[in-house]
C-alpha cells in the first residue's frame, strides 16, 4: 500500500555561506536564486539567476549543462532543497543548497 517511511536518496548536499562563497569562485559555477520574482528584487546574491520553483522550474532546468557546479539558495533553504533534490533526479551530479538560505547570508547582496 503506502510507504510513508520510504526515503529517497538525497542528490545533493547542503552547505553554509562561507563554503558557498568558496564554490562560487569556480569557473564553473552557476548561482540560481530559486525564490519568486518579487522576493528577489529586495536583494540577491551577485551573479545569481532567478529560476523561481514556484513556475516552470524543472522545464527551464531540464536543458542546463550538466557538466556545472550548480548552488541554489531560497530565503530559507527548503524550497531550494527541493530545487536541489529536481536537479539531482534529472541527472544533475554537483548541486548545493545554502543552508539556511539567504537570510543565513552574511555577505553583500546586488
Amino acid at each position: 500500500m503506502f510507504n510513508i517511511f520510504q526515503r529517497t536518496e538525497k542528490k545533493y548536499k547542503d552547505i553554509n555561506s562561507e563554503d558557498f562563497l568558496n564554490e562560487m569562485t569556480s569557473s564553473n559555477a552557476v548561482v540560481i536564486d530559486v525564490r519568486m520574482p518579487a522576493e528577489v528584487s529586495s536583494g540577491k546574491i551577485p551573479g545569481a539567476r532567478n529560476i523561481n520553483i514556484m513556475g516552470n522550474f524543472k522545464g527551464q532546468v531540464q536543458n542546463l549543462p550538466k557538466d556545472k557546479k550548480y548552488l541554489i539558495y531560497c530565503r530559507s533553504g527548503n524550497r531550494s532543497a527541493s530545487a536541489c533534490q529536481i536537479m539531482g533526479d534529472l541527472g544533475f551530479e554537483d548541486v548545493s543548497n545554502l543552508r539556511g538560505g539567504i537570510i543565513s547570508w552574511p555577505y553583500d547582496l546586488a
